[in-house]
């Protein structure tokens, strides 16, 4: 591959339904710590940087050997966070990883980087996954999406996307969101420039400001699909899955 890719990732300190989740260290190793390993074996990474807003974090980063950018502490969303960090880059294609992932397969992001890399019309890729019998369409935490023929993104939504009318289809049709995200650097750049846009605000969700204003997200859909940690339930059900697994 003849491009230089760089994944940035995002991890401020307050989180809003867990503060200081990055550095929660009930496994011995500190949340951002479990990311960034899993994130440094994908052998088409050139590098990996943690992008943050409180020292704290980029001490925990210096314990274990991790690159880290301390960026301002008023970026709206990870997005902006990482645009900050891109600008100062020399690279082709930035990844945006999930800073609470820390379950993230490897080969998910080598997936990522192959599809922006092969598709041409794309400005920026997504992974998605159908959903498994037992989950939740209706959550609205997690995002769906649907495609078009071309595996690129229609809309993102919070919704059970696409309505089934006839109840007897069959066809897995409902995609989850995955949220790792691969650009090409000054798409990036000119994405964090331009204002939040109305279906952004609506449905909260940022890569809607991308289709907003005409951008192509190519989508690919793959089997693995890690689970984010966003309260201290969630920290504590991958700690206990932690232990059994090192047992």
């Amino acid at each position: 591959m003849d491009v230089r890719v760089i994944a940035v990732i995002p991890a401020r300190y307050a989180s809003e339904r867990f503060p200081g989740k990055a550095l929660a260290k009930d496994t011995g190793k500190f949340l951002i710590q479990h990311v960034y390993e899993q994130v440094i074996k994908s052998p088409l990474l050139e590098e990996v940087i943690i992008a943050t807003d409180d020292q704290r974090i980029a001490d925990a980063c210096d314990s274990f050997g991790a690159s880290w950018r301390m960026t301002r502490a008023d970026h709206p969303s990870g997005t902006d966070r990482i645009a900050e960090v891109a600008a100062g880059l020399d690279a082709d294609i930035i990844v945006n990883v999930q800073g609470d992932e820390p379950l993230i397969d490897p080969l998910n992001i080598d997936e990522l980087i192959n599809l922006l890399d092969q598709d041409r019309q794309a400005d920026m890729a997504t992974l998605s996954a159908f959903f498994a019998p037992d989950e939740d369409i209706g959550n609205p935490n997690i995002v769906k999406v649907v495609v078009d023929c071309r595996n690129h993104a229609l809309y993102f939504s919070r919704c059970p996307i696409p309505f089934i009318r006839d109840q007897g289809q069959v066809q897995p049709l409902h995609r989850k969101h995955l949220g790792l995200y691969a650009y090409r650097r000054e798409v990036l750049l000119s994405l964090s420039r331009l204002p939040a846009t109305p279906l952004e605000k609506a449905e909260k969700l940022e890569q809607l400001r991308a289709l907003e204003n005409g951008l192509i997200i190519a989508v690919k859909d793959v089997r693995h699909s890690a689970v984010g940690i966003d309260t201290p339930q969630q920290y504590r059900k991958f700690v206990n899955q932690f232990n059994k697994n090192v047992k």
